[in-house]
């Protein structure tokens, strides 16, 4: 991809699903690309909008249970963006975000909520909610470590053919060990932080799955020694 080209970053749905300040993940990519020469550009996408299908990353952050059920309901009457984020685009989804894209939610009276059935898992209550940091290993070569905080109370259980996107070393994660899920096209995670300006490499690899391109490194010492801050919390 040439550098003349624009990366467009889709922040699907900030008005609704914006509890935790996951909307930083978009400015930490917009921001990785343009110290690197490449024009970027983070496009909101609110509930009044029909949303573009073109753009090349997509992401979608967390929220509370009513504003996950409208988000839910809002992505499955946009099907051309489903199909966006099936064959075409790269996704991270953040909590709620995670949820949203499986099979099915429930909430705490036993009521089921349709997912988008991109990922092959399904999310219930757990009888605690889980509340602070999380160390995990990545699945994904290079990455390493995974440090975020949590605070859901979803357990999210993965289909057999499912990758988990890291094993916890410290937290909760999914319930049972893992934390998050891994496609070729989708990143899911419970963490929050924001995740990309916590794990500078998660966000490199998306940025190469995006550009196809094997991006240069960057030299943030600030940055790395505050990594390292979070790593030392076990």
């Amino acid at each position: 991809m040439s550098t003349e080209s624009t990366i467009t970053i889709g922040l699907l749905l900030p008005d609704v699903l914006g509890t935790y300040s996951d909307v930083g993940n978009a400015t930490v990519l917009a921001q990785r690309l343009r110290w690197r020469g490449i024009p970027a550009e983070v496009r909101p996408i609110t509930a009044a909008e029909t949303p573009p299908t073109s753009y090349a990353v997509y992401l979608v952050g967390g929220g509370e249970d009513t504003a996950q059920q409208f988000a839910a309901d809002w992505l499955r009457r946009h099907g051309q963006l489903r199909r966006a984020l099936e064959s075409t685009a790269v996704t991270l989804a953040v909590c709620a975000g995670l949820q949203i894209l499986g099979r099915s939610m429930s909430d705490a009276s036993g009521h089921h909520y349709p997912g988008l059935e991109l990922l092959d898992i399904t999310t219930a209550p757990g009888r605690r909610r889980a509340v602070g940091e999380v160390i995990a290993t990545c699945a994904i070569p290079g990455v390493g470590s995974l440090t975020g905080f949590e605070n859901h109370r979803g357990v999210t259980t993965l289909g057999p053919g499912s990758t988990p996107l890291g094993r916890v070393i410290t937290g909760i994660g999914n319930g049972g060990g893992t934390e998050g899920v891994l496609t070729d096209r989708i990143i899911g995670t419970y963490l929050h932080g924001p995740v990309l300006a916590r794990n500078p490499a998660l966000a490199d690899h998306i940025l190469h799955q995006v550009t196809g391109q094997v991006l240069p490194p960057l030299e943030l010492p600030d940055q790395a020694a505050l990594r390292q801050t979070y790593l030392q919390r076990r």
